[in-house]
């Protein structure tokens, strides 16, 4: 049965593939005859047809024989409306290829059935009617153009001037595209590559000579009156990207990047053929993958829980998380349209997958104990918290309430009903901190050393990063905005500086930090350079076609309260450790000597009386994390 149906399937592809090319082969058939006909009748001064049966016999196996070489080279496999041009050598060898066995043949038989001066200048013809029966589309709509031109003074749009950086790959697919398959409305004249390469240096690529290095991009961009730069660079770090940026920018060229190429290939999945340069790709564009030295079991078929699931970085995980088969995977959060969003796009991307939704705030003890009591999650990952400095510096008793006691819970629930690991996100913010939210962040660090002390069934760690672009704390959003109305755009000081890493990219690593941990650690993720926040915005404003201080005005608005000018990723009294992931690093303090009762007293004292308003919270925060470190207060003033 099974042979039987794997016939038919056989069977119909066949039947498939004859009715598509059997129209070409119709014409190929009929160029051949016209070429050889008219070749014959020039060299011996005749009509067309008037020629005896053994000249005839000779054209047919001609005919034949050539057919057979373009099948045998492939002339009858591809697609040509959406084939390269250099796939003309498919046709020029297979002619070729034919006209020397034509050759032999004409001088093998006796008498010679044809001058070879027919059979050459007959082949030659006749591939040139080959290839313009493949390409006919470019030919008709380049004769079309010039008929409404001549007849209706109805020109072209001007094409677009285009320089591609990088020759590879991707930069070939590109400029395939640009030539052959822009979107309707838009023409484009590919003048040139850019690459590094220098064995790539003058050749030709899709017709298009390589003009020089990255540092040419200024001189080209001038000579060629180039109105386009389009980055084709895949899998670029993102210190070579932002130099390539750099000298685009310097030009007055509009710039565009690539997406996956991959992905842009297939016209039908929505993949525009180039998009605006993000913020994100200034970090580097090189894909997320699992480590390979990190061992996946540890939260692979687990019931996993994700708080503050609707949020950047808790959907993010959720995401990611899926792909690791959870038995069931709860979405904790109390946004509901964000969290309703979210199921539905993960059900219908991962369907089966069991998402469970949980409309509840962290805080809300009975809900939470029936929620672990109902699904006994194995693994958590602990992401909801208030983020923004400025509101909970003007709010400071709710970043005790969510950001303290709403990890305090979730966290306790965790260890009495037995989950395996329980992983919360910090941040660069809690290192020395200067602002409540910071502040809040390192008792919830020192909270999970605390419970790594009273149990050894759960596995508790923190992980600790800098700012996410895109995620709703950043100011990239902000700034997309500001830019949007026209501006200013608004930047505290000149000299800020921050962490920043991808949404995509931070979520990996904490999934990793997940199954690299023991209990009782605390990890950081290599965040890679410092980004100045005033050349950020300036890049964005460039990215946009725009010119700084210009078109876009940036104004320094002055720090605001709790903010510092330059974040850090761990203190003097942490020590740094190498993992086995190259971009998780294990810190060890001196100072997590832990006074464990005073500092439940002191927690549980902020919880019932929440934080006295005649004092600096602050102050009184700082006080806290000193049990915690087991330092003397005073030094901390």
């Amino acid at each position: 049965m099974g042979e039987t149906i794997q016939y038919q399937q056989l069977y119909q592809r066949g039947v498939k593939h004859l009715k598509r090319i059997i129209p070409l082969v119709v014409a190929d058939v009929l160029i051949l005859f016209l070429a050889y006909l008219i070749s014959y009748s020039i060299r011996a001064e005749t009509v067309l047809f008037d020629f005896g049966a053994y000249v005839g016999q000779f054209i047919g196996i001609a005919v034949g024989v050539t057919i057979a070489s373009l099948y045998i080279f492939g002339g009858y496999r591809r697609i040509w409306s959406r084939t390269s041009g250099h796939d003309v050598q498919v046709i020029v060898l297979a002619v070729l290829t034919a006209m020397l066995i034509l050759t032999v043949l004409d001088l093998i038989f006796a008498p010679r059935p044809l001058p070879l001066s027919v059979v050459w200048v007959a082949n030659l013809m006749a591939m040139t009617g080959l290839v313009a029966v493949r390409y006919r589309s470019r030919l008709i709509t380049g004769v079309k153009w010039r008929w409404r031109a001549v007849w209706r003074q109805q020109f072209p749009l001007p094409a677009i001037r285009v320089l591609i950086v990088g020759a590879g790959d991707a930069g070939q697919t590109t400029a395939w595209r640009l030539k052959y398959r822009a979107p309707k409305g838009q023409r484009y004249q590919v003048v040139g590559f850019v690459d590094d390469d220098a064995t790539k240096q003058n050749l030709y690529i899709e017709g298009c000579r390589v003009l020089g290095p990255r540092e040419a991009i200024p001189r080209l961009v001038a000579a060629h009156n180039i109105e386009l730069i389009v980055v084709a660079i895949h899998n670029i770090d993102g210190l070579d990207f932002r130099e390539v940026l750099s000298y685009c920018e310097t030009t007055s060229a509009r710039i565009k990047i690539v997406p996956d190429v991959f992905a842009m290939i297939d016209g039908t999945n929505g993949v525009s053929l180039l998009r605006d340069v993000k913020p994100e790709d200034l970090l580097g564009r090189q894909p997320v993958e699992w480590h390979k030295a990190v061992d996946v079991s540890a939260i692979s078929n687990r019931v996993t829980l994700v708080t503050g699931a609707a949020g950047s970085i808790g959907s993010e995980l959720c995401r990611q998380l899926v792909k690791y088969n959870p038995v069931k995977l709860i979405l904790v959060d109390n946004n509901e349209s964000g969290l309703h969003d979210l199921v539905t796009e993960l059900r219908a991307e991962q369907p089966q997958v069991a998402v469970t939704p949980y409309l509840i705030d962290i805080t809300n003890r009975k809900m939470l104990n029936n929620l672990f009591a109902d699904y006994r999650p194995q693994v958590v990952f602990h992401s909801a918290a208030y983020k923004h400095v400025p509101m909970l510096e003007d709010f400071p008793n709710e970043a005790v309430r969510v950001n303290i006691g709403g990890t305090q819970q979730v966290a306790g629930l965790a260890r009495d009903f037995g989950a395996e690991r329980f992983v919360l996100i910090s941040t660069d913010k809690a290192v020395n901190p200067s602002c409540v939210m910071g502040a809040s962040k390192r008792v919830c660090e020192l909270l999970m050393h605390a419970l790594s002390q009273q149990t050894d069934k759960t596995l508790f760690t923190s992980v600790r990063f800098g700012n996410v672009l895109g995620s709703r704390g950043s100011v990239v959003p902000t700034f997309e905005r500001q830019i949007e109305a026209g501006g200013p755009v608004t930047v505290t000081d000149k000299e800020m500086t921050r962490y920043f890493m991808s949404i995509p990219e931070a979520a990996n690593l904490v999934i990793h930090a997940a199954c690299l941990t023991k209990g009782d650690d605390l990890f950081m993720l290599r965040m890679g350079e410092v980004v100045k926040i005033v050349d950020l915005a300036e890049r964005m404003i460039r990215l946009r076609g725009l010119v700084p201080h210009k078109d876009i005005s940036i104004e320094f608005t002055g720090m605001r309260p709790g903010e510092k000018l330059h974040e850090e990723l761990h203190s003097m009294e942490e020590t740094t450790l190498p993992t086995i992931h190259p971009y998780i690093i294990e810190l060890v303090s001196r100072r997590n000597g832990l006074q464990p009762v005073s500092f439940s007293d002191r927690l549980n004292q902020l919880f019932q009386r929440g934080l006295d308003e005649n004092r600096n919270a602050l102050e009184q925060l700082r006080e806290v994390i000193a049990l915690g470190e087991h330092q003397h207060i005073e030094e901390l003033v």
